[in-house]
């Protein structure tokens, strides 16, 4: 919602588009999960249609009730003994945008290829439990306005150009470090991440609106890693209303937490 005007994203207005209504919004644009109603029609919906397994994966539960919603309607199917023979797995990905979204889009090739659903839950959980994503913050205005990425609350002193570099990792926000200047805060993530991702693993980068920084970035990790990103993608509304639209992710994977 934005200046009381609801809008679906992706369906009414472009993620570009968005970025220009919350450019010229002084306000914060506001986001809604997804229902445990709107769950239970899908759920139910896949299941009139034969689904023996159904695989949920949602942003990060510390961040949304997304997953609590999906898990709710689960239960509430089962109860009222509506699952039938219908396996529902419910995965909380523990990040955010293309961070599981690109482990979605591998998800469905592996469906295709005739893999299980067990061992479809277990590639995602494993990605989940190794991925890491780096915002290199250009402006934190809104990100402070917001109060959704608390690490950004600790950095002072954006008049002198810096440009810090915060890390999302499950429930955890964290500066990693503060470089005055676009260029230089570019030249430390892409020194942090290789040295933190496991060599020869994918990563992906999020864009929004600092194209320069952006193919920078993808320019000097390519040179580093010796591979493109695996995917690229725009931020959408859910994350933009939360980081504004001057930031760049960078997503990699890195050692196992548990």
């Amino acid at each position: 919602m934005i200046d009381d005007k609801e809008y679906t994203e992706r369906v009414d207005l472009s993620c570009l588009e968005f970025y220009e209504l919350a450019n010229n919004y002084a306000g914060i644009p506001k986001t809604a999960q997804i229902t445990a109603s709107r769950f239970d029609e899908k759920y139910l919906e896949l299941i009139g249609k034969g689904a023996k397994d159904i695989i949920v994966v949602t942003i990060n539960s510390a961040g949304s009730k997304t997953y609590d919603n999906a898990v709710q309607a689960r239960e509430a199917l089962a109860q009222d003994g509506k699952l039938t023979s219908t396996r529902i797995h419910v995965v909380d990905s523990r990040c955010y945008s293309i961070c599981y979204g690109y482990a979605v889009v591998e998800a469905a090739k592996k469906i295709k290829a005739g893999q299980s659903a067990a061992s479809i839950v277990a590639y995602l959980e494993d990605w989940f439990n190794c991925a890491e994503i780096y915002l290199l913050t250009f402006d934190l205005r809104h990100a402070k306005k917001s109060g959704r990425i608390t690490a950004a609350a600790s950095v002072v002193g954006e008049l002198m150009g810096i440009k810090p570099i915060i890390s999302m990792i499950d429930e955890k926000t964290a500066v990693v470090k503060k470089p005055r200047g676009e260029k230089a805060a570019v030249e430390a993530a892409v020194e942090i991440m290789s040295e933190r991702m496991t060599p020869g693993t994918p990563w992906l980068i999020l864009r929004s609106t600092n194209t320069d920084a952006e193919d920078n970035m993808i320019e000097q990790m390519t040179k580093k890693t010796g591979k493109p990103p695996a995917m690229e993608s725009y931020s959408g509304a859910a994350v933009g209303s939360n980081a504004g639209t001057k930031f760049l992710g960078v997503i990699i994977r890195g050692k196992a937490r548990k």
